[in-house]
Formats: structure tokens, sequence, C-alpha cells
């Protein structure tokens, strides 16, 4: 059996825009129809639940690190939600469990999931980022690539696990 990779896409919850969240269910209906897992913080807010309705919606497998011990913030796309009660420390979870991690838009705990990321040596794409954000990450000396469309970030990851 081969095993499947999986993206994890992270983005803001509470204070996702109407772009993020589009382009985080056009990217989760991608990476499913490219045969990855979709691997997210799980609850239904924002990117998290933007990219899981996309992903199932096109047949995927959806992964859910919650930060709670209960169901009551998950996301309804979910295949599987994995419970932690650790709060924001699943975080470090939640990208150890990823190949690759794709950030849209931005929040603390986006910035917290990029940086652990780039301590664990995974690589990072920041899809349609701010333009003040990719210097940032790129001066911690991580594998951060900045991409513009959906597209480009489906080719990069495939190229990135190769």
């Amino acid at each position: 059996m081969i095993r499947k990779y999986t993206i994890c896409v992270s983005g803001p919850g509470d204070r996702c825009s109407a772009e993020d969240y589009r382009l985080a269910e056009a990217l989760g209906g991608e990476i499913a129809s490219a045969g990855f897992v979709l691997v997210s913080g799980g609850r239904k807010a924002g990117v998290m639940d933007g990219a899981s309705k996309g992903a199932k919606k096109a047949g995927g497998l959806v992964v859910g690190i919650l930060p709670g011990e209960g169901d009551e913030e998950a996301s309804e796309w979910l295949d599987i939600a994995v419970k932690t009660g650790m709060g924001s420390g699943r975080n470090n979870i939640l990208v150890l469990t990823a190949d690759v991690v794709i950030a849209i838009g931005m929040g603390a705990g986006t910035v917290s999931e990029i940086a652990l990321a780039i301590k664990a040596g995974k690589p990072v794409i920041l899809l349609n980022p701010d333009k003040s954000m990719p210097s940032f990450f790129q001066n911690l000396d991580g594998d951060v690539h900045v991409v513009d469309s959906v597209p480009d970030a489906i080719k990069l990851s495939g190229q990135l696990l190769k």
C-alpha cells in the first residue's frame, strides 16, 4: 500500500475574509482531486471550514485536529475529528501531521502554525499572501514558498513531495 500525503491548510477562523474562504474551499477541492489528504484545525470556522468543505465535496479524506475535547466546534465536513483537549497546543500536532503546510490569510494561530512548520522542517506555501508576510517567514530560514493561485499551490506541493 502506498502512503497518502497530507496537506495542512492553515488560516484564520473567526476573522476569515470572504476571499480567504473562497480560496480555501477551492484549495480543499484541488487537494482532494490530486489525491492528497486534507488536514486542518477542524473547526467550523473560516479557512478550516472552507478547505474541509471543498475537499469533502470533491470526495477527499478530511482530517481535523481540534483544540477541544468534544465535537461542538467540529466542521460538519470532517471525516476524522481528532479531539486533543490541548487548545492552541494542538497547532504542533497539526503541522507535524502534515507533509506540506499551505497558509491562506493571517491570524495569530496561522503565524504559530507557520513558525512551528518551519521549526519542524516542513515546507510551507503562502497562497496569495499580504506583501509583508513572505520576507518575514523567509528570514526564519525555512522552506517557504509563495504562490498566487490554487493550481500553483497544488503543483508546487507535488514537486515538494517528490
